[in-house]
């Protein structure tokens, strides 16, 4: 099922064309993969999604189509901020879980998937880039929203975390979580997302599974999403 719908979604910066007509669908307890190069517009198209920016023109409705609330269906996890850097990493998961209404009942548990447990009471302006990260995501998903935005979910930790986080991730989704990351490196979209909205030069150059682009792109089902990537951009 449709959670939303984009469709027509445009952004101008005085003549330069952040988005374009850009027209996708986010779909109930998948993991989408928003891909593209540096400059291509995910992280304006985040912040246009999640209503931190406004759009100049196109509609994001619902499955009845009716425009949806961004506050009430989504949730964003922008990338490299350090909020309340004066406050502990536990003070912003209480935070997060009571102004809210989040997920306290999995609070132990994304605690643990984000190996957290040793920096519960460290100020977030002292964590390194990739304890943020995981912070950062643990209070994502603490978030009632039925759908999570995170730009570059995967920037600053290492395989073993990437991994181990990967895993936590789709454990979610399995439970209906929808969730949508902007990531950079393909070949880590490849291997963690179920679709893939392909996006570049603030225009969307397809999106579906990576048999379906390739068939878009006219390649061998097989081929692999950075050669089906490079074929339709």
């Amino acid at each position: 099922m449709p959670l939303f719908r984009v469709s027509g979604l445009s952004k101008q910066f005085g003549k330069l064309a952040a988005l374009a007509d850009v027209r996708f669908e986010v779909r109930e307890g998948e993991i989408l993969g928003l891909i593209g190069p540096n400059g291509a517009g995910k992280s304006t198209l985040f912040e246009c999604l999640a209503g931190v920016m406004p759009y100049d023109s196109g509609s994001i409705v619902d499955a009845n189509d009716k425009p949806i609330d961004p506050g009430k269906a989504l949730f964003y996890v922008p990338d490299a901020i350090a909020p309340w850097p004066g406050q502990s990493v536990s003070w912003m998961l209480e935070f997060v879980v009571g102004f809210y209404v989040g997920r306290a009942g999995l609070r132990s548990e994304i605690v643990a998937q984000m190996d957290l447990g040793a920096i519960l009471n460290q100020p977030i302006g002292t964590l390194s880039k990739g304890q943020r990260k995981r912070a950062l995501i643990a209070a994502g998903l603490l978030t009632p929203q039925p759908a999570l935005l995170i730009d570059e979910p995967f920037d600053g930790l290492d395989l073993r975390q990437m991994r181990d986080i990967a895993a936590a991730l789709r454990s979610h989704a399995s439970r209906g979580r929808t969730l949508f990351l902007s990531i950079h490196q393909i070949g880590d979209a490849a291997r963690f997302c179920d679709r893939f909205v392909l996006l570049n030069a603030g225009r969307i150059r397809g999106d579906g599974t990576i048999p379906q682009l390739a068939k878009l792109a006219g390649s061998p089902a097989e081929q692999n999403l950075e050669e089906v990537f490079l074929a339709l951009t």
